[in-house]
């Protein structure tokens, strides 16, 4: 399964254009991430929406803005004017997340298509900052400890289990 997520930032605003025949919208953008080896630049792709993401994706996003991207992997030919094909890389997006936000975009026509609400698992700061319980009637109630019960053996036999017992196996 081809499925590729990428945190990146977008070097180029998203142009929308529309297909010939069927006006079905595409937005292209060009996005940009670290390379593996600290010396080398950074790396370049190419991003593709289509329909609905297509149309969001211009709308919501822009230049400088920093981006997760979900999608698929692919590999495109190019005819150069010089006389050779070129082989590029290009991400076909399924999933826009912006990382400012926990907004999310996704293609309407995919069926685990979600909407622009916050993920579910997704807990905010403030939530992890609360005050002590202050009185006895805030506290949950304390569970009183259980003993095991004498009909338990335990998971590793012992010498008064079993007087066939050898420790040393061999």
């Amino acid at each position: 399964m081809n499925n590729c997520i990428v945190m990146a930032e977008i070097v180029q605003d998203p142009q929308l254009r529309y297909t010939a025949e069927s006006q079905i919208p595409i937005a292209e953008m060009m996005i940009q991430f670290p390379s593996v080896r600290q010396d080398d630049p950074p790396s370049i792709l190419k991003v593709v929406g289509w329909g609905n993401l297509a149309q969001e994706m211009t709308q919501r996003y822009h230049q400088g803005d920093r981006v997760i991207i979900e999608g698929r992997l692919g590999m495109t030919m190019i005819d150069r004017s010089e006389g050779f094909k070129e082989k590029r890389a290009e991400l076909t997006a399924k999933r826009v997340y912006s990382v400012m936000g926990v907004e999310e975009i996704s293609d309407s026509s995919s069926p685990s298509s979600t909407s622009s609400a916050a993920p579910s698992n997704v807990v905010p700061l403030e939530s992890r900052n609360r005050p002590a319980p202050t009185s006895t009637s805030e506290m949950p109630p304390a569970s009183e400890p259980t003993s095991p019960s004498p009909a338990a053996k335990p998971l590793i036999p012992t010498e008064s289990d079993d007087p066939d017992y050898d420790p040393i196996p061999f």
